[in-house]
């Protein structure tokens, strides 16, 4: 009898390298929040701005309103009356020092810039970034008028038949009124929220009998 070898023992399987852990995905950075365009709130401020102060240079130093007091234009629907303006509006707050002109130009200065920065995040519309432009601009105005003058230079008036208006104001006042009615009013612009997806029903893309073939 042949005497029969022993088989070989099969080889090894390969060992497979051991899978590389995966690295967990860095978190998706959230999209920063909408910004205003601010170039027409721009545009509108220094439009005001350069008027504002046009007009008060011609009336102060051609016209010489300062020295002649009073100019009547279409009595007394419109006249020019000086009036130097060391408060807010109306003469509130005027005082001669120099501590409450300083103070009056901090708080104008507070209020453009958080009106700035309210208009820019908010993402405004239109309309609110006007009424933005129209306060910050006639703002700025006053402003140089307290460091030029070391008060408002006010010189418009209007006044009807039979009563004489007391008061005067200028063309950054009818900004600053018109700009702060408007940002009260205009509501702000809001994104449209996008319709979210409608979760699918299960099989709904099957057929009756099942086998998701049609016919």
């Amino acid at each position: 009898m042949q005497q029969e070898l022993p088989l070989d023992p099969p080889p090894p399987a390969p060992s497979r390298p051991a899978p590389k852990p995966r690295t967990p995905r860095a978190p998706k950075k959230p999209a920063p929040p909408p910004r205003s365009d601010m170039r027409l709130l721009i545009w509108v401020a220094t439009t005001i701005f350069v008027l504002d102060q046009v007009l008060k240079y011609w009336v102060v130093h051609v016209l010489q309103l300062d020295r002649v007091r009073e100019i009547d234009v279409l009595p007394p629907w419109l006249n020019l009356r000086m009036a130097w303006n060391q408060g807010v509006n109306f003469g509130l707050m005027a005082s001669d020092t120099d501590v409450t002109k300083w103070i009056l130009i901090a708080v104008a200065l507070g209020i453009v810039a958080w009106v700035w920065v309210w208009i820019w995040r908010s993402n405004a519309g239109v309309m609110a970034r006007i009424a933005g432009g129209l306060l910050i601009g006639g703002a700025i105005g006053n402003v140089i008028d307290r460091l030029l003058y070391g008060a408002v230079a006010d010189f418009l008036n209007m006044s009807l038949p039979g009563w004489q208006n007391p008061y005067s104001f200028n063309v950054a006042d009818i900004a600053i009124f018109a700009g702060a009615i408007g940002l009260v009013l205009v509501p702000q612009k809001k994104e449209p929220e996008k319709p979210g997806r409608k979760p699918r029903a299960k099989g709904a893309d099957k057929t009756r009998d099942g086998t998701g073939k049609s016919g």
